[in-house]
């Protein structure tokens, strides 16, 4: 399987955010766009509105992660944006299938993120619908939290699902992924791997995503 580097701008310099996103462009897959609204998690970050103003400047692939508590509200925005891939938590979601139908309709990839805490179980039905699933290696909400390990064996059990369902399902890990967990999460079965203050808080970004790149390829060689 092919492993997708996606870098978040979450601990990137966002007074620069149009330059660290064309940094990144050429050696990573996607760019990781966190979307918080105070409320699901404490902390306030970007909106549709800077997804729309960044979108005139990149064509990369836009996942946004969703971490608000009605997720299914922005997505017109988001369509109108032009993102392509959107995270829901299935904990924010009353009706998760509703919500998958909405970004279907809206000509928008949806993936359901899951919490450390909430079980694997909560999104194995709809997997059907499913374009990726999220397994979050840390408390959703700050970036620069150490990773999680004790999240290991659900993703293992995810890519398991994953690959039974015989679906092209993504299956993405975000939260404290880095140099020394990289191999832990290729072993367990990701294939997207959002990487933010590993490469962002660095002096030389670029360079942060060609190592990571590296190791990805190196990766999927071996395994």
């Amino acid at each position: 399987m092919a492993q997708r580097l996606a870098p978040s701008v979450l601990n990137a310099d966002l007074a620069r955010l149009a330059d660290q996103v064309a940094a990144i462009d050429g050696v990573a897959d996607w760019v990781h766009l966190d979307i918080m609204d105070g409320h699901f998690v404490p902390n306030l970050t970007m909106g549709p509105p800077v997804v729309e103003s960044l979108r005139r400047h990149s064509d990369m692939f836009f996942d946004c992660h969703l971490m608000v508590s009605d997720p299914e509200a922005l997505l017109p925005a988001l369509a109108a944006a032009r993102v392509d891939m959107v995270s829901m938590h299935v904990e924010a979601l009353d009706d998760p299938g509703r919500a998958l139908a909405a970004a279907a309709g809206a000509g928008i990839a949806a993936g359901l993120a899951l919490k450390p805490g909430t079980p694997l179980d909560a999104v194995l039905p709809w997997l059907d619908r499913l374009d990726l699933v999220l397994p979050m290696t840390v408390e959703p909400g700050f970036g620069g939290q150490a990773f999680m390990a004790d999240q290991l064996p659900k993703i293992r059990a995810a890519r398991a699902a994953i690959d039974a369902s015989g679906r092209d399902i993504a299956l993405e890990v975000d939260g404290g992924v880095n140099e020394a967990s990289v191999p832990d999460c290729l072993a367990a079965g990701a294939d997207v791997f959002v990487i933010g203050s590993a490469i962002f808080a660095e002096a030389d970004p670029a360079a942060a995503a060609r190592r990571f790149r590296t190791m990805l390829d190196q990766g999927n060689q071996h395994p």
